[in-house]
């Protein structure tokens, strides 16, 4: 039968450690990297919390295919008397957060 401490200890979540190289390089653990299914060349945001640091992965496209996405998006706003009219600027935006979510479910890659 396990003693107390022993239990306690199984309890501790070890949390990944990762080592600063020469070059000021990382290496994201596999645990921590496939369940945010980040692959070598993704970009990841980097900001100075309290305490510590936090990576976020973020999408970089390029400038031509922003527009040209932006562009098909605007294609298929409603234009003229058609418009939906909101509220206030709150519904409008939730709206908007709204349409963009669906956008981006259906182009997943």
């Amino acid at each position: 039968m396990p003693d107390n401490q022993q239990l306690q200890f199984e309890r501790v979540r070890v949390m990944p450690l990762v080592k600063v190289s020469r070059s000021a390089q990382i290496t994201l653990p596999a645990e921590v990297r496939k369940p945010l299914d980040i692959e070598e060349g993704d970009y990841l945001s980097v900001e100075t919390v309290e305490g510590g640091i936090l990576l976020k992965p973020v999408v970089v496209m390029d400038k031509k295919e922003a527009w040209t996405r932006l562009l098909d998006l605007l294609d298929q706003v409603p234009r003229g008397k058609s418009r939906k009219k909101f509220k206030d600027a709150k519904e409008e935006e939730e709206s908007i957060a709204e349409m963009i979510k669906e956008f981006r479910k259906q182009n997943r890659a």
